[in-house]
């Protein structure tokens, strides 16, 4: 089992008071490390290249983030979205992580998580929103269909907020399916059932203060055979742990055991469909104590 990381996303800089701060990624790097560190193969996170990026995202977006990005002091690209001289730079090994992930599945089965940030899943085609800058899921499921001649990639987001930049970017490619459990109402307010792509779109909604029960029976009942029917030849994981139970941006009442399910569930499906290629990253999560147990609950589940 892989994990891909790298000095520069934890050089990513948001200012003081931000919930998605280097602390995020320092306790999921801590909790790994101690809990399952002599099993994992440590891997720094290399660079994507222009070419990756530039399949999920427009030539014109890259460049103006390359333009605006600071050398000294913070910008903000929006209300809540943040560069520092070192978030450019960390969006590229986030991508460039994921891209060697995808290499790694192809070449041997290997199955990766991708310990990086800043996250990416609000990230559209064309606009950087929503803590994110480019969109590493989306880069990775393109990089599989240029690369490794894939016709068939599932992209799951279980993160409580709905993949709204993953939706944009691939809901016209009837080769990536995205499926997605996310609470509604809340940020970014999309990803209603009736947003269905090309077909390719499975969005599940959960109402605020939805716990196991409900979190379980949707996946089940409508997300879980969506992806069984798509038969997938690769499933990337976009793997945010804000819906527990102690995150403070959200209403969910998750625990690990909820993350250590729906990971054990793909994990099967992609040794049904995929010869077991799966990989995964982190997107969000704001209580650090539910980072350290979901994401050990996670890559532990991985790991089969």
């Amino acid at each position: 089992m892989n994990i891909y990381t790298h000095a520069r996303c934890l050089e990513h800089d948001t200012g003081a008071g931000h919930p998605e701060h280097a602390g995020r990624l320092s306790a999921v790097l801590d909790a790994l490390k101690g809990e399952l560190g002599l099993a994992l193969t440590w891997l720094e996170a290399p660079l994507g290249t222009e070419s990756q990026i530039g399949r999920a995202h427009v030539p014109a977006f890259v460049e103006l983030l390359k333009r605006h990005a600071p050398a000294h002091g913070l910008i903000r690209v929006d209300a809540d979205t943040v560069m520092s001289p070192a978030s450019l730079e960390a969006s590229f090994r986030a991508s460039g992580a994921l891209c060697a992930a995808v290499d790694a599945a192809f070449a041997a089965g290997t199955r990766s998580f991708c310990a990086v940030r800043p996250p990416g899943h609000h990230s559209t085609a064309t606009e950087a929103m929503g803590f994110c800058l480019f969109n590493h899921v989306a880069v990775a499921a393109h990089h599989a269909l240029a690369v490794h001649s894939a016709t068939r990639v599932s992209i799951v987001d279980f993160d409580v907020h709905h993949g709204n930049g993953t939706q944009d970017i691939v809901a016209h490619e009837p080769r990536i399916q995205f499926v997605s459990s996310h609470q509604s109402p809340l940020y970014p307010g999309t990803g209603r059932a009736s947003e269905r792509g090309v077909g390719n779109v499975v969005n599940g909604e959960l109402r605020p203060y939805s716990g196991p029960k409900e979190f379980r029976a949707l996946w089940s009942s409508r997300l879980l055979p969506a992806i069984d029917a798509f038969k997938p030849e690769l499933v990337i994981v976009s793997a945010g742990f804000d819906a527990h139970r102690l995150d403070p941006l959200a209403d969910l009442n998750l625990d690990s055991d909820d993350y250590a399910w729906i990971t054990a569930e793909l994990v099967r499906l992609a040794e049904r469909h995929a010869h077991g290629r799966i990989v995964s990253t982190l997107e969000g999560g704001y209580s650090l104590a539910a980072l350290r147990e979901s994401s050990v609950a996670h890559v532990r589940a991985m790991m089969g």
